[in-house]
């Protein structure tokens, strides 16, 4: 029989606490915690890709009236234009416009418009930015981190995407390293270089919060809670491998600041666009003229679909491609040439990406059983914008009008005139001369000459009859949402 004293007790319990101890120190060398990671380290990366990032800055022609104080400044207006805010009245100033600066000429001068970013995709000049970066620019300019400064053309650029290219004349730029979007993971730490506010090479970091986010846009999104604020559109989204894996493009928020979510455009469809774009200078995308919705759960299991998938047919335009193939209003589309249809959203990607005129299958599900129907793709209709109508007005004959102020104009159809919310007003298809001189293009829309209403071509002729041409004449005008005044100088 054994027996413990006090003593030997004691002895005992302390040998017991000392290994205990022991094992404590010993526990993070063991296999079960050695995946513990340190932080990540930035620095390299940003030697790395840092100098593949540009500052862009874009101007635009304004008259006097619009260098006037009580004007938003530009960088704002795109907070409360870029993240849906409503932008506030300015009291004895005009609702928006370019803030003050210092004219170039009796009638205009080349104002601060916006700020962005980019990055290098070839060593000869080739740029990659956001579309809503360049777009109502008169003239682009892109600062390099060795600070040398280039005036840059404008390739071509895509709405529905948000992708734009610009060429800068230059050779043996640093140009990025485009990353496989596929192996990119939910969690891995991403890093975006741009110029949030204008302070260039700002770099912020984070993880990825998800990837295919449906926002409603044409593209799925990168998800992430890097630090994105205005001035970062356009900049890289570059993985621990100094790859660029997105554009940073659009964040939500509440205040207009950054608040954790940030979205970026998946490089693999950016580059599928900028290709496009630097071949032909416009994106074509495939149609098939169906109007969708998604499917819910009570229509799934009513008629027999199961889970709910797919996007369902609420109606076929007539003679489309869809309509001739077969497609009618209650089908539900579950593939579009043999790939799944997860969501309503994914249908107009997967068509859109479809070559026009290329024959397609579509799977659908109707009354109980699939069914697969052979379309063909059409091209998706040019890009509407509201300052131009939806239909091609006729181009007036040079007159007067044109000889004396440089103005090519043409009637606005019933429909430019529901989606511009205007009753009246007049086309410009084109401008020179004075007309260029005094900031008008092409697209604008004419709505007042001296402060009289003008309503049709023959009207603003009656006005302009009646002016004294050797004065300057105030022109209101429309471009897209916003209305402005110039001051235009007639030729003798």
């Amino acid at each position: 029989m054994i027996q413990f004293t006090f003593k030997s007790l004691h002895a005992c319990i302390l040998s017991v606490a000392m290994v205990a101890a022991a094992s404590t120190v010993l526990l993070p060398m063991t296999p079960a915690t050695a995946q513990v990671r340190a932080l990540p380290d930035f620095t390299d990366l940003v030697e790395q890709v840092g100098p593949s990032v540009v500052n862009i800055r874009t101007l635009e022609k304004v008259s006097p009236r619009q260098s006037q104080s009580g004007q938003m400044d530009p960088d704002m207006l795109e907070f409360f234009r870029r993240f849906g805010l409503p932008i506030p009245n300015i009291p004895n100033g005009p609702r928006q416009g370019p803030p003050p600066g210092h004219g170039q000429g009796p009638n205009q001068g080349e104002q601060p418009r916006g700020v962005g970013s980019g990055f290098i995709l070839t060593p000869d000049g080739m740029i990659m930015t956001n579309a809503h970066v360049v777009d109502g620019a008169d003239e682009v300019l892109v600062t390099l981190t060795d600070k040398r400064e280039f005036k840059a053309k404008i390739i071509g650029a895509d709405k529905r995407s948000d992708v734009a290219v610009v060429k800068i004349e230059a050779t043996g730029l640093p140009a990025v390293k485009v990353g496989d979007v596929s192996r990119l993971k939910v969690g891995e730490w991403v890093m975006a270089i741009g110029s949030p506010f204008g302070l260039e090479n700002s770099v912020t970091a984070g993880i990825v919060s998800a990837k295919q986010r449906d926002t409603g846009d044409y593209l799925p999104f990168i998800q992430t809670d890097v630090a994105i604020n205005p001035g970062n559109s356009g900049g890289p989204l570059i993985n621990m491998r100094g790859e660029v894996v997105g554009i940073n493009s659009q964040i939500y928020s509440r205040s207009g600041g950054s608040m954790g979510i940030s979205f970026s455009i998946p490089m693999d469809e950016a580059v599928r666009v900028s290709e496009q774009l630097r071949a032909t200078g416009r994106v074509t995308r495939g149609r098939i003229g169906v109007q969708i919705e998604q499917v819910t759960k009570e229509v799934a299991e009513s008629i027999g679909l199961g889970q709910p998938y797919g996007a369902l047919v609420r109606g076929v335009e007539t003679e489309g491609p869809a309509d001739k193939a077969g497609v009618e209003a209650g089908d539900i589309i579950i593939k579009f040439d043999g790939k799944k249809v997860e969501k309503s959203s994914d249908l107009p990607r997967m068509v859109g990406s479809t070559k026009p005129g290329a024959k397609s299958t579509v799977t659908v599900f109707r009354r109980g059983a699939s069914k697969d129907l052979t379309v063909t793709v059409a091209e998706i209709e040019p890009e509407k914008t509201a300052a131009k109508s939806p239909e091609k007005a006729p181009k007036a004959a040079e007159s007067k009008i044109t000889q004396t102020t440089g103005l090519e104009l043409s009637e606005l159809t019933d429909d430019a005139k529901k989606e511009l919310r205007i009753k009246g007003g007049v086309q410009v298809t084109a401008a020179s001369g004075p007309a260029a001189r005094a900031g008008l293009r092409e697209g604008d829309v004419i709505m007042a000459v001296a402060n009289v209403t003008v309503t049709s071509v023959a009207g603003l002729e009656k006005v302009l009859t009646g002016l004294d041409k050797t004065k300057p004449i105030n022109i209101l005008f429309r471009r897209g949402e916003w209305a402005q005044y110039t001051m235009l100088r007639l030729n003798p």
